[in-house]
């Protein structure tokens, strides 16, 4: 007589007929933990079934081996393997469909969710009118002829911007030089080369130094007319 369902070796077998795969006590135990089943009721219910003949084991050692009994089971012939292998195919491509639909609405709801909000809509244009507004300020002033930036600081930022591009010509002009003695006799492609030291040329960070090299050049014009 099989055991009530609710039982510790009802439980048990319930169990070991879902997995039907081989089980140690150790596997069932962990797996049984959500019934509050400890690891000495589970063995003892593992071996009562076997006893009884309601489940099959196998001796290893030590250890017991435990598995459903497979006469219970009804083996499918190969039509009825053919046809749930289509009916698992069928199944795939059903959830391959599930997956891209619910990926789409994720993607929508992430790009609602970057919207902003008509309280962050009036916070932001009340920063930029204060932007703006400030931004007036020292236009009117420029237009009334005031100094904004003081002689002594502007010539302390010019100062620096000179010596930053004669800095960069003398750098640029060194890595060159060396640049072209290493590749010189190398049968490596210098592009290749490049990539693989991870070297940056100005081009790649989208700076030019001729077009500084102009402002340095306006600047120094200035600088002598002025004086």
């Amino acid at each position: 007589m099989p055991p009530k369902s609710d039982s510790v070796e009802g439980i048990v077998l319930g169990f070991v007929n879902e997995q039907n795969r081989p089980l140690n006590s150790q596997n069932a135990a962990d797996a049984l933990q959500k019934f509050n089943l400890k690891k000495t009721a589970v063995q003892k219910a593992l071996d009562a079934l076997a006893d009884s003949g309601q489940i099959s084991f196998k001796e290893y050692g030590k250890q017991k081996i435990y598995i459903a009994r497979q006469d219970q089971f009804e083996i499918p012939n190969s039509e009825e393997l053919e046809e749930m292998k289509k009916t698992n195919a069928k199944l795939q491509e059903e959830l391959a469909d599930q997956k891209k639909a619910i990926s789409e609405v994720e993607s929508e709801v992430r790009g609602l969710q970057s919207n902003l909000t008509l309280a962050e809509i009036t916070s932001k244009q009340t920063k930029l009118q204060s932007e703006v507004q400030e931004m007036e300020e020292k236009l009117t002033k420029l237009r009334s002829g005031v100094t904004l930036v003081k002689p002594e600081d502007k010539k302390i930022i010019e100062n620096s911007f000179a010596e930053k591009v004669n800095q960069w010509k003398k750098r640029k002009s060194m890595f060159k030089e060396l640049w072209d003695n290493i590749t010189e006799n190398s049968p490596k492609d210098q592009k290749e080369f490049k990539e693989e030291l991870g070297l940056e040329y100005d081009e790649d960070a989208d700076v030019n130094l001729q077009s500084y090299s102009h402002m340095l050049a306006s600047l120094n014009k200035r600088r002598k007319i002025s004086r």
